[in-house]
């Protein structure tokens, strides 16, 4: 796929990760939409990136609301062919904490959000997707997963968090085989620490400490550096069904 043809949806597009993958698929002659549930941040974002990106309101737990966001972000594009599921949250918690048992709901609304969301965000580009013109490989669209390295070695207070990522893994390969017919390829990556919003937040001297546990390099990953990897993956066409680790070789200790 053509950078310049690239026209995507990206889930998680107000910030982090998301932010950085709309605004590198701009910057190389892409037009992006961008969903996010925080409204004033979204439409910065879209502001901030130009005329070739568009913002939408979008709760990803509600199979609805994706449906009739997909339906408007494909109006405003002329087409989708490129989805990044990059919504979540951490929603880190002991199951056994200091105020007790975690409850179900807490549980249930990591995986409605990062699991399910992404599942619902699947089936609506992907239904889009089928009705593309296929390119000269018998392409019609891509599909990337934003897991994580907590899907292999998830971390004490990562029950649910672990959980939803090792899902999105496990759905990645049936996903690629049964829309390989339609020419719609289905990857996930899996990052490791990345300077993302939320580890921006906390002290400098914190954020050095933990890229000193990054192998090589020793450093927090770069968003752009996500970014890079979804556009090669958007160019190469024989990845598909499989998860990449971007992580410099790190695996997580129990805490």
């Amino acid at each position: 796929m053509k950078m310049a043809e690239v026209r995507a949806v990206v889930t998680g597009g107000a910030s982090g990760l998301g932010n950085a993958v709309a605004s590198h698929l701009i910057a190389q002659g892409g037009h992006v939409a961008l969903l996010d549930v925080q409204q004033a941040a979204g439409e910065k974002a879209a502001g901030d990136l130009g005329a070739h990106a568009h913002y939408f309101n979008c709760d990803v737990t509600s199979e609805a609301a994706v449906n009739e966001t997909m339906a408007a972000a494909r109006s405003a594009l002329g087409s989708i062919n490129l989805l990044v599921n990059c919504a979540g949250i951490t929603g880190s918690a002991r199951v056994l904490g200091k105020a007790g048992p975690m409850p179900g709901e807490q549980y249930e609304k990591v995986i409605r959000i990062n699991l399910v969301g992404t599942f619902l965000c699947d089936k609506a580009a992907a239904a889009i997707m089928q009705l593309n013109t296929p390119n000269a490989e018998g392409e019609r669209g891509v599909i990337v997963h934003t897991s994580s390295v907590a899907a292999f070695e998830g971390q004490i207070g990562q029950a649910a968090y672990s959980a939803t990522k090792a899902g999105v893994v496990g759905m990645t390969l049936p996903l690629a085989r049964e829309f390989a017919n339609l020419g719609i390829r289905v990857m996930s990556i899996a990052p490791g620490i990345f300077h993302t919003p939320m580890l921006a937040a906390l002290p400098p001297e914190v954020q050095e400490s933990l890229g000193r546990q990054v192998p090589f390099p020793a450093r927090l990953g770069r968003p752009d550096e996500f970014a890079r990897l979804v556009q090669a993956i958007c160019e190469i066409t024989m990845l598909n069904g499989e998860t990449i680790r971007l992580d410099g070789a790190i695996r997580m200790q129990p805490r």
